[in-house]
């Protein structure tokens, strides 16, 4: 649509102007609105993949950890979506703010969803690798569901702050990491002891699923500095420097 010049303005072509501002407004929103939804989609295969590569560790389950690595290949390219639609509105449509801040922050929590999804397609391959025994020592099934537990809850509210941004719940992701680097921490202790009765091959399997679930967590911390920064405007130590 043309829009007029100054000199041939009339109530006729003023209300085409609005019109055509309007018009690029909804498409503009439709924009941003389309790079949530992919963040949202991105968000639900995680949980998945999570879910089943757990079920897989814990249970010896090669479906649960085939379906996991079935789930992860949409992964790369829903990755590669969001990175174009967020390109495209700051190539073409300027967004100012707010704005600019969801879309800078959409490319992010895309990269670090990908990340998590990677990590849990490790746990989901090592579950496989070992079938049809587990890939965890019988004496640490335990501890590994409060791992699995302790993710799949950061998974969900990491999910919820990609619908609802909240600062509240991005800071209860800062605390629920500390109890999975605490309980990593715990297991790596164990590990080191005398009397630990695996082999070499089992400590190392099990030293890199600990690693896995700990950088998951990180990575859940990470979308949730994201989102700090999407409403507040600031980088999360900043935030809770402000706040204390």
């Amino acid at each position: 649509m043309a829009i007029p010049s100054p000199e041939n303005f009339s109530p006729q072509a003023e209300l085409a102007v609005t019109s055509y501002s309007g018009d690029m407004r909804t498409s503009y929103q439709e924009k941003l609105n389309q790079l949530s939804h992919d963040l949202l989609v991105m968000g639900d295969a995680v949980r998945d993949i999570m879910a089943d590569a757990s079920t897989a560790l814990l249970q010896g389950s090669l479906s649960a950890a085939e379906e996991a690595l079935s789930r992860a290949g949409q992964l790369p390219e829903l990755q590669s979506r969001c990175e174009r639609k967020a390109v495209e509105i700051l190539a073409l449509e300027s967004p100012k703010a707010r704005d600019l801040r969801q879309v800078l922050s959409s490319i992010h929590i895309a990269y670090h969803l990908h990340r998590m999804g990677e990590l849990a397609t490790h746990i989901a391959q090592s579950a496989r690798r070992r079938h049809p025994a587990r890939a965890i020592p019988a004496e640490m099934v335990e501890e590994f569901g409060q791992l699995a537990q302790a993710a799949q809850n950061m998974t969900l509210k990491t999910r919820n702050l990609l619908v609802s941004p909240d600062t509240d719940t991005a800071l209860e992701l800062e605390q629920d990491d500390q109890f999975i680097d605490e309980l990593s921490t715990s297991l790596l202790s164990r590990m080191t002891q005398s009397e630990w009765p695996h082999s070499a091959r089992e400590s190392v399997d099990t030293a890199l699923l600990i690693r896995f679930y700990e950088r998951y967590a990180d990575h859940c911390v990470n979308v949730a500095g994201r989102v700090v920064y999407l409403v507040s405007g600031l980088k999360l130590e900043d935030y809770l420097a402000q706040q204390e």
